[in-house]
């Protein structure tokens, strides 16, 4: 599974978003909105997924005026939420953010629908790695050491949303390349991970960087390495697997969706705020001290065209490791 990075430099990003203000000048939509807009997330409240559904709520309020609700649905590996958002009238006024796991589930066939059908992509907001963090009693301080450890006796991790979540499947991705001995402990999301994770429950937990910067410093976890392709700002000193020598990457990019018969002008308009928020220099280093990125503009067009060739990877990433549900 490829790891959405950013694709152009921050002098491209500036002109591309200059550009899409002029071809996507998008006005508030006539009638829209009159009544609060509700965000469906698929976690606990906590997580990294609720920091950035929070901000972009606050982002919505901030351009329109309406209240904004964040709602936490989490359980069944994301499903309920997905078959709440599924069920949804497509008015504009629930959305749904999911990262990778949406994709997950409809390539699994863990739901009885086409989610690429289902529903449209409106905008992504922020990519980021997950991050290891280690009980504090794993006595590995690199992940070669772990993969040493892991000889001598299995060790237990969790973190996402279950089984086939992108925790699951990039985690399994690494076993199989650097032969590192785990095995998976599902729990509904990284925030009850976390807290297992510092009780003692299991060894290790692979969790959003947004997650994970402050489960550190509580100094309950520790953090092992960066599983993304490029260092955070918020944990400079944590090396990537790449830097470590391995090829696996295991990170997320959170989009927004909408049921897809969602009107068109609501669609563009929803594309516009958000990325313009999310790339201002206020929101911009508010993700960055947390691990997070603000994700580069990109249309509601080709982001369909994006999310299909990631769902393709999925499919052949759960095929090629045999990851049963």
């Amino acid at each position: 599974m490829k790891v959405m990075t950013k694709k152009l430099s921050c002098l491209l990003a500036t002109l591309a978003l200059g550009q899409s203000a002029a071809a996507l000048a998008q006005t508030k939509p006539a009638n829209y909105p009159t009544r609060p807009i509700r965000i469906i997330i698929s976690v606990n409240p906590g997580a990294g997924s609720d920091m950035v559904a929070r901000m972009t709520a606050e982002i919505l309020h901030k351009a329109w005026g309406e209240n904004v609700i964040v709602e936490s649905r989490p359980g069944g590996g994301g499903i309920i939420a997905t078959g709440i958002a599924a069920r949804a009238q497509p008015d504009g006024y629930t959305i749904y953010q999911n990262g990778f796991g949406l994709l997950m589930q409809g390539a699994a066939k863990r739901v009885d629908f086409d989610v690429l059908k289902t529903f449209q992509p409106v905008v992504r907001t922020t990519e980021q790695p997950y991050i290891l963090v280690v009980h504090p009693r794993v006595t590995a301080h690199s992940i070669k050491d772990l993969i040493a450890l892991s000889k001598t006796k299995q060790l237990s991790y969790s973190g996402s949303s279950g089984i086939g979540s992108a925790v699951h499947i990039g985690m399994s991705q690494l076993a199989k390349e650097s032969g590192l001995n785990i095995k998976y402990i599902p729990y509904k999301g990284s925030a009850p991970s976390l807290l297992a994770l510092m009780g003692g429950e299991i060894d290790m937990a692979a969790t959003s960087a947004m997650s994970a910067v402050g489960a550190i410093k509580t100094g309950k976890v520790r953090g092992l390495c960066n599983l993304g392709t490029k260092r955070v700002k918020a944990l400079p000193d944590m090396p990537t697997l790449k830097e470590q020598g391995y090829n696996t990457v295991v990170a997320n990019a959170y989009n927004l969706w909408v049921p897809a018969k969602t009107p068109q002008p609501i669609i563009l308009a929803l594309n516009k705020v958000v990325s313009d928020g999310m790339n201002s220099d206020e929101y911009t280093k508010r993700l960055q001290a947390v691990g997070s990125d603000s994700a580069d503009w990109v249309s509601p067009a080709d982001l369909k065209k994006e999310v299909a060739k990631e769902y393709a990877e999925i499919e052949a990433a759960i095929k090629e490791l045999g990851i049963k549900f």
